[in-house]
C-alpha cells in the first residue's frame, strides 16, 4: 500500500505543470546553442572562426562573451536541467499510452535526451563558473581513458557506432517528418505549418549527418589507433571542410544547425507537454 501511494505521488510529480515553463525555456536555450554552433560553423567554412570551436563549448563561450553573458548562461543551464528533468519524467511515466516495443523505444529516446540536456546544462554552468575546456579536448581525454580499460577499444567503437545510429535516426526522423507528432500544429496557418516542417526537416537531417561523421571518426580512430581523428563535433566539421566542395558542404550543414535551432525555439511554443 505504501509503495503504491509513493508511486502515485511520484507519477503526480511527473505530470506536474511546475516543470513546463522552465522546460520550455530550456527548449529556447537548446535552440540558441544550435544557432551559435551554426554561426561558428559558418565562420569556419569561410575562414573567419578565430579561436572559437564550432561545438557546444564554443557556443557557450560565445554566449559568455556577450553583455550579461554569465546571467544568460545560468538561465541556459537552469532551462536545460529543467528540460532534462521533464524528459526523465517522460521516460518513466510519459509513455503510458504506448505498449510493447514502441513504449520501450520512447522510453529509451526520452532517457537519452534527458542525459544530453543534463550534460549541456552542466556544460553551461561550468562555463558560467569560468572553467571548462573544449568539447573536443574533453572527448579526447575521455576516449584515451576508456581505451586503457579492459575491452576499451570495443567500448569506444560501440560508442561511436551508437552515435552513428543516433545520427541516422535523426536523418530518418527528418526525412519522414515524424517530429511533427511531438508538436501541436493545429493552431498554425498552413503556411506556418509548412515552414515549421521544413525547418525541422533541414535541421534534423543536417544534425544527423554531422553526428554520423562524429561517430564514424571516433570508431575509425579507435580501430586505426589514430588519436588525432578521435574528435568531437568541431573536428567533424573540419573534416567536412576538407572534402571537395567542403566549404559549400559545411555551409549547408551550418545552415542546417541554424534551422534546427529555430525549430527548437518554435517547439518552446508548440511542443506537446
Amino acid at each position: 500500500m505504501m509503495a503504491t501511494k509513493a508511486g502515485r505521488k511520484a507519477e503526480q510529480a511527473g505530470d506536474s505543470k511546475s516543470l513546463e515553463v522552465p522546460a520550455r525555456v530550456g527548449l529556447v536555450a537548446y535552440g540558441v546553442v544550435h544557432l551559435l554552433i551554426g554561426w561558428l560553423a559558418l565562420q569556419i567554412a569561410w575562414g573567419a572562426s578565430g579561436s572559437k570551436s564550432a561545438d557546444t563549448s564554443g557556443a557557450m563561450g560565445t554566449l559568455a562573451a556577450q553583455p550579461f553573458g554569465k546571467v544568460l548562461l545560468w538561465l541556459v543551464a537552469v532551462g536545460l536541467v529543467a528540460l532534462a528533468l521533464w524528459q526523465a519524467s517522460e521516460a518513466v511515466w510519459g509513455c503510458r499510452n504506448s505498449a510493447g516495443a514502441k513504449r520501450v523505444r520512447k522510453q529509451v529516446a526520452s532517457g537519452a535526451k534527458a542525459v544530453v540536456y543534463a550534460a549541456l546544462g552542466v556544460s553551461a554552468a561550468v562555463v558560467a563558473l569560468g572553467s571548462g575546456s573544449s568539447s573536443s579536448q574533453s572527448q579526447e581525454r575521455t576516449t584515451s581513458g576508456v581505451l586503457a580499460w579492459p575491452g576499451g577499444r570495443v567500448i569506444v567503437v560501440a560508442a561511436g557506432l551508437i552515435v552513428v545510429g543516433v545520427g541516422v535516426a535523426g536523418v530518418v526522423k527528418g526525412v519522414r517528418k515524424s517530429f511533427t507528432e511531438e508538436i501541436g500544429t493545429s493552431s498554425m496557418s498552413p503556411a506556418a505549418r509548412e515552414g515549421v516542417e521544413r525547418l525541422g526537416q533541414v535541421g534534423y537531417i543536417a544534425k544527423g549527418l554531422a553526428l554520423v561523421v562524429v561517430g564514424g571518426l571516433l570508431s575509425y580512430a579507435t580501430v586505426t589507433y589514430d588519436r588525432q581523428k578521435a574528435q568531437g563535433l568541431d573536428g567533424a566539421l573540419e573534416t567536412i571542410l576538407a572534402q571537395p566542395f567542403g566549404r559549400f558542404l559545411l555551409t549547408a550543414v551550418a545552415l542546417g544547425f541554424v534551422a534546427f535551432g529555430l525549430f527548437a525555439m518554435l517547439q518552446s511554443r508548440y511542443r506537446r507537454m
